[in-house]
């Protein structure tokens, strides 16, 4: 060999790869997204105030208003860069009163206790929930239109043991007083209304009822389908009469396949119990219930095939019901044979696992919502968009990838927008995870790119020229980054173990 000839052929693998020689190509996907063809419109994504807001709220201004920056915020720097993910949906839960029972309420972790405007003699106090309302109007003043109010357990003074858990893991309410329940919410909500100026568009008035609640840890309420039923008849008759507006958004089950068939017959086959009028159960027809049905994604991620079985029988199933639609209404990661959920991971490998999960809950699922758990959590878990230390007063806030990760879907996918078909023209491709959403004749395109390669996306819309395209990228190096700009969609570079949006008219 000739003196410095390995370096010749360097120099030549070198060029070949900054000049676009074959040694080096870069793997292309190849995707066709239709328009003409449609499935269901999106409502929006959002996130809960439990817990962490009640204390999160009464920080000093700069911190807090950081905090719903990161969650709510449509404005960007001068450089393009998003401050925030654009929720449009938010979570407020209307607690049962532990709080002011303090140490008797039996939930040790004060964290977890959660305050009422109901007091324990009866009045309402409107100042009882400080921290929660201060975030209620900085997502209002952020732009988020929907609210949500959610139950995890009735009111102490409701319930058969005077405390907010389940002593014997039966049903905890006293029926006797589901009148004076129902007259509850709708005081809390004329309440919330005339102090904030936000009137809820939805409330649920039982989460995840499958579970027993009887571990006395954090609020919550069991029931079967039958004392649902009851329940749900009971909150709308009050919200009839007293001509509340909101709708009664009715499942929030422990997992999705209580929505179908998991074996279980007095809390499985919600779709049919809630939705069918040939049920005995059947609430479907009355005037404030929502044409919805919840579900939370936990405890279905692994192993692969059931993670996509699962999802697949419950679009199935909602689409039994003609005009029913399904929201994904609760997620973080409690843990699986893949991820496991303890120890906090503000870097990618979780952000991945949930735009993964994302994905599937919208295609395959066809949800036309999706909800994450605490917005913000103090904990060592992955449970959280943005975390801060566990202080009453003051700290850290601390960003998340997967708050960004979120984002490559909250932010860009509006309400309204409905998403489409995209098809896998090179089925051998690298393991990409695309979904494309139109509305308004722009089209936002999501690709989740799990693997240690960078891609190109070639993408083939049909009956349509794209021509300017814009991604954002959510990375180890980027948070919803403004990334490339490109004038057609032939070659759109989706980086290795990133979440990309492409915006394109």
């Amino acid at each position: 060999m000739k003196p410095y000839q390995h370096l010749d052929r360097l120099f030549v693998c070198l060029a070949m790869f900054f000049y676009g020689g074959t040694a080096f190509a870069q793997e292309v996907v190849k995707i066709e997204i239709d328009p003409s063809i449609t499935f269901q419109t999106m409502e929006g994504f959002g996130a809960s105030d439990a817990w962490t807001c009640q204390f999160a709220g009464l920080w000093p201004a700069a911190k807090k208003d950081k905090m719903a920056d990161l969650l709510f915020s449509t404005q960007t720097t001068k450089t393009g860069q998003p401050l925030g993910i654009g929720l449009n949906m938010w979570r407020f839960s209307i607690g049962g009163g532990s709080a002011a029972q303090g140490k008797a309420s039996d939930i040790g972790d004060e964290w977890r206790r959660q305050y009422a405007f109901l007091q324990p003699d009866g009045r309402y106090d409107w100042n009882a929930m400080p921290g929660q309302t201060w975030f209620l109007k900085a997502a209002k003043t952020r732009g988020v239109k929907q609210f949500i109010g959610f139950v995890n357990s009735p009111n102490v003074l409701f319930t058969k043991n005077g405390k907010a858990y389940s002593t014997d893991g039966n049903c905890n309410l006293n029926f006797n007083k589901l009148p004076e329940f129902s007259a509850d919410l709708v005081a809390t909500i004329n309440g919330i209304k005339k102090t904030t100026g936000i009137e809820l568009d939805y409330l649920s008035p039982a989460n995840e009822p499958q579970w027993k609640w009887n571990e006395h840890n954090q609020e919550g309420c069991p029931y079967n389908n039958t004392e649902l039923a009851q329940l749900y008849k009971g909150v709308n008759d009050a919200f009839a009469k007293n001509k509340i507006k909101t709708k009664i958004q009715i499942g929030e089950a422990g997992q999705l396949d209580y929505l179908y068939d998991n074996g279980n017959t007095t809390k499985g086959n919600q779709v049919y119990q809630f939705f069918n009028a040939s049920s005995p159960n059947y609430v479907g027809n009355l005037s404030n219930i929502d044409q919805s049905i919840s579900a939370h994604s936990y405890f279905t991620t692994s192993p692969e095939q059931k993670f996509i079985n699962t999802r697949i029988k419950t679009a199935e199933a909602v689409a039994r019901i003609k005009g029913l639609r399904y929201w994904m209404s609760e997620y973080c990661v409690l843990g699986d044979d893949v991820l496991k959920g303890e120890k906090r991971d503000l870097g990618m490998v979780t952000a991945l696992f949930i735009a993964k999960l994302i994905h599937h809950d919208l295609v395959l699922s066809n949800a036309t919502s999706w909800q994450w758990w605490l917005a913000v959590s103090t904990g060592d878990y992955k449970d959280g968009l943005v975390y801060i230390d566990q202080n009453k007063t003051d700290g850290q806030v601390y960003e998340s990838k997967m708050l960004w990760a979120l984002g490559n879907y909250s932010r860009f996918i509006k309400e309204g927008s409905k998403r489409l078909q995209v098809k896998m023209l090179n089925e051998k491709a690298a393991p990409v995870y695309v979904s494309s959403y139109l509305q308004n004749k722009k089209m936002v395109t999501v690709a989740v790119n799990t693997t240690d390669t960078d891609v190109d996306l070639d993408v083939e819309v049909k009956g349509r020229l794209q021509n300017s395209v814009q991604t954002y990228v959510t990375s180890a190096e980027y948070s919803l980054a403004p990334y490339k700009q490109y004038t057609n969609t032939k070659k759109i570079r989706i980086p290795a173990k990133s979440v990309t949006t492409v915006l394109s008219d």
